[in-house]
């Protein structure tokens, strides 16, 4: 029930993030305006993160997931009834904006601090895989209804999602959620020292530290090569179709590594698989620079993006289960922060390559810094004393501070 309402939360979502831009052109014709509505969205969810991540250790977990989508429906009904009546203006999408921006902070955290208590340790892998699957699926779906939906109507993609959020939110309705186990008696909460506390507990664990710095990397480096290929396949003259079948293979690509992930989790051990992920990326990304076809460099990028969920859903895996459950939320905020502080970055770095580089020499530059990467995770002693998923629950954290 969890998976498949967000599934559709998620498809809905895109149609909004893909309306936004097109809205705010037709009401204003102002494409800096455009990126300010699309930008309140992440800016919101990254100021709110660490914050939302220990709230969601002090409040009921199903209940903020339940208040976020509620809320999501109705600031995205209150954006149809303004364009119904011709009243809405880049005011109102700011505010709608950070309303799901907000939301999704404390959703994310919310449900991935859940997901031990719904499903076996040893299904733990399959679900995080899962719900990577269903992000890439929710993605491709939506950004491709939005553009049909809002040439039918500019409310259309906006009523699309209120009912995608309300789908989900019923849905999450049925969700049997155990209870958390209780703690001890405590002082009052202080959300400053509760917020502290989390950035403390991923920083005194060298492999949560380890694993951060796997995924930051990974998605830094990745996002801006993924800019410098579409530039470059720009100046090579290659149609914008092709382009669009590009994106739409790597997409695939990351649903199909998705699906495969649970099976190389259970194959390969942590190390081989997070190491053979960086190596595999370090020959395959150089390659863009010998590829002039459209259609090869989709299979290409369809091949990249079908290595990362492995290592994803390793990573993931030992994280939720090595955490106890009081601290999961702050997990969640973190990685939810550091990760988009990545996301973000990854862009106006390979903007910046393509500015001061040739397309192959910016190709090679971001190669060259995923191979750092790789050498440096090849090195690591940590990871290559890192345990199986398994054995995650049996590590005292004491002693990990100490290895």
């Amino acid at each position: 029930m969890l998976w498949t309402g967000q599934v559709v939360s998620e498809a809905g979502f895109s149609t909004t993030m893909i309306a936004f831009p097109l809205l705010v052109l037709a009401l204003t014709g102002s494409a800096a305006q455009s990126g300010l509505v699309v930008g309140a969205v992440a800016i919101a969810q990254l100021v709110a993160g660490l914050p939302a991540g220990a709230l969601v250790d002090r409040w009921p977990r199903k209940g903020v997931m339940l208040a976020c989508e509620a809320v999501q429906a109705v600031a995205a009904a209150g954006l149809v009834l303004a364009l119904w009546w011709g009243t809405a203006g880049v005011g109102l999408l700011v505010v709608v904006a950070v309303v799901m921006g907000v939301c999704r902070a404390l959703f994310e955290p919310a449900e991935e601090a859940s997901l031990p208590r719904l499903v076996r340790d040893d299904q733990v892998p399959a679900a995080v895989a899962m719900n990577a699957a269903r992000t890439s699926a929710g993605q491709l779906s939506g950004t491709a209804l939005g553009g049909f939906l809002f040439a039918v109507g500019r409310l259309v993609p906006f009523a699309f999602d209120v009912l995608a959020h309300v789908f989900a939110f019923v849905s999450l309705v049925f969700v049997r959620l155990p209870g958390r186990p209780e703690r001890s008696a405590q002082a009052p909460a202080h959300l400053g020292r509760e917020i502290l506390e989390g950035l403390r507990w991923v920083w005194q664990q060298p492999r949560l530290r380890v694993t951060v710095f796997c995924v930051v990397s990974l998605n830094l480096f990745f996002s801006a090569y993924y800019l410098v290929i579409i530039v470059l396949a720009n100046e090579r003259g290659i149609p914008s179709g092709e382009i669009g079948v590009m994106a739409a293979m790597l997409g695939a690509g990351g649903i199909l590594g998705s699906l495969a992930a649970p099976y190389l989790h259970r194959k390969l051990s942590p190390y081989l698989l997070i190491a053979g992920v960086f190596w595999a990326l370090t020959a395959l990304t150089p390659l863009a620079v010998f590829v002039h076809s459209g259609y090869l460099m989709g299979v290409l990028f369809a091949v990249i993006a079908f290595l990362p969920p492995a290592a994803n859903t390793t990573i993931s895996t030992y994280q939720l289960l090595f955490t106890p459950d009081h601290l999961r939320g702050r997990l969640g905020g973190v990685l939810g922060v550091t990760g988009g502080l990545a996301a973000a970055l990854g862009p106006a770095l390979g903007g910046w390559l393509v500015e001061a580089l040739p397309g192959p020499a910016a190709v090679l530059a971001c190669a060259a810094a995923i191979a750092l990467v790789t050498l440096l995770t090849t090195c690591s002693g940590t990871l290559r004393g890192f345990p199986a998923a398994t054995q995650a629950r049996e590590l005292d954290p004491a002693t990990e501070r100490n290895t």
